[in-house]
């Protein structure tokens, strides 16, 4: 992608509104946290007071904003501790710009390291550089500025106590992930109705398995549905796949492949009925029909051999969901059983138990290729390089400049710059809207504050519409702000549009001078995916090689490292169709061909795990050699992908070969399957990366003037990637 068509996406996205379901009962206990800081503040003491109340109560009700599975009045703490700490410590060193300036870029670099931790952790650290920005120009001593950050604490603290107080979808987030997944398989189960080999993204999966990593305080309140349904939508997902294989399940055509049909269905309508009933928490619904559906009747039944069995297996699977499902109507008063931690849920550190975990996730994150290390020094130079150049300008309010710097950057170019724009058309209607106002109604501490605490309310609202339209009532609730401290209108609002648009640009100009670009890391992340797929299947061959606990166990910790290595394919992936960079190593065509044949071994490997025995069963002991071959080729072929060598399958086909040749007749039709689907996606990876370096650069060549083309003809739409 060029600069201009980046350009284009980059102001499309920035300006998009996002269709989403809004929260206007959570942004109303929000806002009303920043009510209950205002008013007493202005009221008993200063505007300035004030101001540091209002900034600690706005911006832990922000953080709580975010999408973290920890309780939210934890998060609004920490949000409004952190806040006062950076302020309290920003005021002993502003003094000076030779003591500021090195502990702002200090500062600045840590809270770039968090997003080691994760997008909520990286968003609530930014927040505290803003506010060591801005309210270390309130106090004027150091009593004074303990006095300051206490108040802001207290913002954290009031919004806190709401949370406490007047609960709003208790386990929501937990709720709406799991119910996510469950969606999604529903979604599968119909997409196999007209294409058997329909690829499923993992990532609802993943999400709501993070989700179900509790704290030991959260395991004692959470209700009894989410503990279940996940499991079974896991090992749902390889039934519905064999079901709708026509070699495995059902055949392609007749009675078997219509009942197939009715079976998937039915299947998703149950799903869509379970995730419905876990995200309101209420009983099960199911459409009318399903049990009947549903019944499989040992004389009249049209399925057979595997396909019989998977039918079967499905409707157990599915009773199941419904049972557990039917106690989301209990809504949130169940308590978990009592017992061992580890028995009973997956066990997520408490605040007071992470410093390890921070420490492992940060020294992961110290080297020169890592995008948060980069994104952490582009933090730190720009957070310090915008305010010295504002602190020589001849305006006030200089650290407007740093901070639209500090907030609108993220790890990856696209976000950066499209939140870069979004954040100057926000700032720019809001503060005319706002200006507007305070010239209309004049200057009065009171209405200020009231209107300060509606455009909270509005902000927050709009907080997952689009950040354009959230930032134009962040605008408009700073600049009543700055009227409700008496500031003159004149001297604040041109400044802060200049100052925005200064501090987005130097923004911009950081990703260009120490970019973190995607593109030429997707060899890399194509080979980590290739070698964790390799290690899921060969982990499936083993399971039916010798079905015991440890091979099952094995088996599942290599799908999960399968799918977490597809999900940082897949970012990459997403990110790099994004950027202004030439394809280096993967053109977006032998990109997209090396995700279907990987997405077929994913398949391949599915198909295996549904009718994989269970633990002491009867065993096929010659599925060990070709799960030997599989993981040592597949490890092979990463490292010859990631140094750009046609990958070699030799072994592969020598084990298959060795196989047919010992034990044909005995092997099971859903092995034969997997193995010549194995085949298949192995030759189908091969013809996608093998190419010579000219040919490569000729591709990619010709898929810019293919790209070029496509623009100039004014359909101005990417190239269609599948799951991309």
């Amino acid at each position: 992608m060029r600069w201009l068509r980046a350009f284009r996406e980059v102001v499309r996205s920035g300006l998009t509104i996002e269709e989403t379901r809004l929260e206007p009962l959570l942004a109303l206990r929000t806002a009303a946290g920043v009510a209950i800081v205002i008013g007493p503040a202005l009221w008993l003491v200063s505007p300035a007071y004030a101001a540091s109340a209002a900034l600690g109560a706005y911006s832990a009700g922000g953080a709580t904003f975010q999408r973290t599975w920890r309780p939210r009045k934890v998060i609004a703490l920490g949000a409004g501790a952190g806040l006062a700490l950076s302020t309290f410590v920003g005021y002993l060193a502003a003094g000076h710009l030779v003591t500021f300036l090195p502990l702002l870029a200090v500062w600045a670099f840590a809270a770039g390291m968090a997003w080691a931790l994760g997008s909520t952790a990286g968003i609530v650290a930014a927040t505290t550089v803003g506010s060591m920005l801005v309210t270390i120009t309130l106090p004027t001593s150091v009593g004074r500025a303990l006095e300051h950050a206490g108040v802001i604490a207290l913002g954290g603290v009031a919004q806190a106590v709401l949370i406490l107080l007047f609960p709003i979808r208790r386990w929501g987030a937990h709720r709406d992930a799991l119910a996510d997944a469950l969606a999604a398989v529903a979604d599968y189960a119909r997409r196999l109705r007209q294409d058997p080999a329909a690829p499923f993204d993992p990532v609802p999966l993943m999400t709501a398995r993070d989700a179900a990593a509790v704290t030991p305080s959260q395991a004692r309140t959470r209700p009894p549905v989410l503990h279940g349904p996940r499991g079974l939508a896991e090992r749902i997902l390889p039934v519905l796949a064999a079901l709708a294989d026509p070699d495995v399940g059902a055949p392609a055509e007749g009675p078997e492949r219509d009942r197939a049909r009715e079976l998937l269905d039915t299947a998703a309508d149950v799903l869509d009925a379970a995730a419905r009933s876990i995200r309101r928490g209420t009983p099960v619904e199911v459409p009318p029909g399903s049990a009947d559906a549903l019944r499989v009747d040992e004389e009249h039944e049209v399925l057979e051999g595997p396909a019989r069995q998977a039918a079967e297996r499905l409707v157990e699977l599915l009773a199941e969901a419904l049972e557990i499902a039917g106690s989301g109507g209990a809504r949130d008063r169940a308590p978990t059983p009592s017992g061992p931690a580890s028995a009973h849920f997956r066990v997520r550190p408490t605040m007071f138990r992470l410093l390890p975990v921070v420490v492992r996730a940060v020294r992961r994150e110290l080297r020169r290729d890592s995008p948060v290390f980069r994104h952490a020094v582009r933090l730190a130079a720009v957070a310090t390089l915008g305010y010295l150049i504002a602190s020589r300008l001849p305006v006030g309010h200089g650290y407007w400049a740093p901070i639209a710097s500090v907030m609108v950057m993220r790890p990856d170019f696209h976000r950066t710059y499209a939140r870069a724009v979004g954040r100057f058309a926000g700032t720019l209607v809001g503060v005319a809207l706002a200006t507007a106002m305070v010239r209309a109604l004049g200057p009065d501490a009171h209405v200020f504050g009231a209107l300060a605490v509606v455009s909270v309310a509005l902000s927050y609202t709009l907080n997952r519409t689009g950040y354009a339209y959230s930032q134009c009532f962040t605008a408009a609730y700073v600049v009543f702000l700055l009227g409700m401290g008496g500031q003159a209108w004149e001297q604040t609002v041109p400044e802060r549009v200049v100052l925005t648009l200064l501090g987005g640009a130097l923004a911009m100009l950081a990703y260009v001078v120490f970019p973190a670009w995607e593109t030429p890391r997707l060899p890399g992340r194509l080979a980590d995916w290739l070698a964790a797929d390799g290690r899921y299947a060969a982990a499936v061959l083993r399971s039916h090689a010798e079905p015991t606990r440890e091979h099952l166990a094995d088996m599942r910790r290599a799908l999960l490292a399968s799918r977490e290595a597809r999900a940082a394919w897949q970012k990459a992936y997403d990110q790099a169709k994004q950027e202004p960079v030439r394809p280096r190593g993967l053109t977006s065509r032998e990109a997209e061909q090396a995700q279907d044949a990987l997405e077929e071994l994913d398949r391949a490997a599915m198909l295996m795990e549904s009718h994989v025995p269970q633990a002491d069963s009867r065993s096929t002991p010659e599925a060990e050699r070709l799960a030997e071959a599989l993981e040592a080729a597949t490890a092979q072929a990463a490292v010859d992908v990631r140094e750009h060598r046609n990958p070699d399958w030799g072994r592969v086909e020598q084990a298959l070969h060795s196989w047919d040749g010992a034990a044909a007749g005995e092997r099971n039709p859903v092995l034969r399957r997997g193995a010549e689907l194995l085949n298949r996606a192995l030759d189908d990876l091969t013809t996608s990366v093998s190419c010579t370096p000219l040919e490569r650069d000729v591709g990619s060549a010709r898929e810019e003037q293919r790209v070029r083309a496509a623009v100039a003809e004014g359909d101005g739409a990417r190239p269609a990637h599948r799951g991309g």
